[in-house]
């Protein structure tokens, strides 16, 4: 017969009230309450619906949070329009506002009261440079790029005085990596030029992730910047462009994009390596805005091959304590 009296775990904690601030996996034995509780995931990833956008299109951007956002621009592919519509985390409503240039394909980063939009396609299609910057209530030209271009990403955090563009499409796939602070400033390029690519986090602290590269070949490549340089991470496990992407450099999302047919795949960023969700987008589509956080985000609009009305709102993992039973 097996000896077990050797075999020891570890104690735990009795308290009077739950900790401050615990970590994931911990659990303890509140006396008060004369309960066994933890700390660990309540809600599961998934997608949900949210409220249609009045028109859809293909090629807007989208910044702000998944209960105050902003879509602008976008088209059916060869027009593109000027329209701004703002969301409250149920609906869309169509701004008196417009840009100052119809445009798609182009990168954006801020939130709902103050975003800026660079690069991108113009009518007649036409690689632009120009940057406009939102106020929330008009948008104003701002200093351009220093290199026209399509399909570029950004970090999406901003804010909207300080982000980063890098990738695109200019006479050919763009590595170029450009900072504003004010101005469009030229820094160290990216290690593989790519187009219809997406980003995530901050000026100082960004991720680049998918696209396509030379040769018209679907990516899974991710780069992390600090702020001076790109460097090659962890792959992504669904090669696509024209995706959606939020989130930060150490905590990101990506969804959504053309991987040879339209897919609605979800994948999330620890840092160190993506994990592939077992449930993507109802609606799979590729050229669409995207926006938030890794635990809560939007995803708008976009070609499926139609232009979609659709929104759907991302809820992530979370952690909170919570009362451990035998059920």
């Amino acid at each position: 017969m097996t000896n077990y009296t050797g075999i020891q775990g570890q104690n735990i904690l009795i308290v009077s009230s739950d900790p401050s601030n615990p970590t994931e996996g911990q659990i303890w034995y509140n006396s008060t309450s004369n309960l066994l509780k933890g700390y660990a995931n309540v809600v599961t990833n998934a997608w949900a619906s949210g409220g249609n956008i009045p028109v859809g299109r293909e090629g807007l951007n989208s910044v702000g949070t998944q209960t105050a956002a902003i879509a602008m621009g976008g088209g059916d592919g060869t027009t593109f329009v000027t329209t701004t519509n703002s969301y409250d985390g149920t609906t869309w409503t169509t701004l008196p506002a417009t840009m100052a240039t119809g445009k798609a394909y182009f990168a954006a980063s801020g939130i709902q009261t103050a975003a800026i939009a660079f690069g991108g396609y113009t009518n007649p299609t036409a690689n632009t440079a120009e940057s406009q910057s939102w106020n929330g209530s008009a948008w104003t030209n701002t200093p351009s790029l220093n290199t026209a271009r399509r399909a570029n990403a950004s970090s999406g955090l901003g804010p909207q005085t300080a982000t980063l563009s890098f990738g695109g499409y200019s006479t050919n796939y763009s590595a170029n990596s450009e900072s504003f602070n004010g101005t469009w400033t030229n820094t160290p390029s990216l290690n593989t030029a790519a187009a219809a690519l997406a980003g995530a986090g901050t000026q100082t602290a960004a991720l680049k992730f998918g696209g396509e590269i030379t040769g018209s070949a679907l990516s899974t490549a991710t780069e992390s910047w600090n702020g001076s340089a790109w460097t090659t991470v962890n792959s992504m496990n669904t090669a696509r462009y024209g995706l959606g992407g939020a989130g930060s450099q150490t905590s990101a999302l990506a969804f959504g994009g053309y991987t040879g047919a339209m897919t609605g795949a979800t994948e999330l960023w620890n840092g160190t390596s993506w994990t592939s969700n077992p449930t993507g987008l109802a609606t799979a589509r590729n050229y669409l805005g995207g926006n938030g956080s890794q635990t809560s985000a939007l995803a708008v609009s976009g070609t499926s091959p139609a232009r979609v009305t659709a929104t759907e709102e991302w809820t992530g993992s979370a952690v909170a304590v919570r009362t451990i039973t035998t059920s």
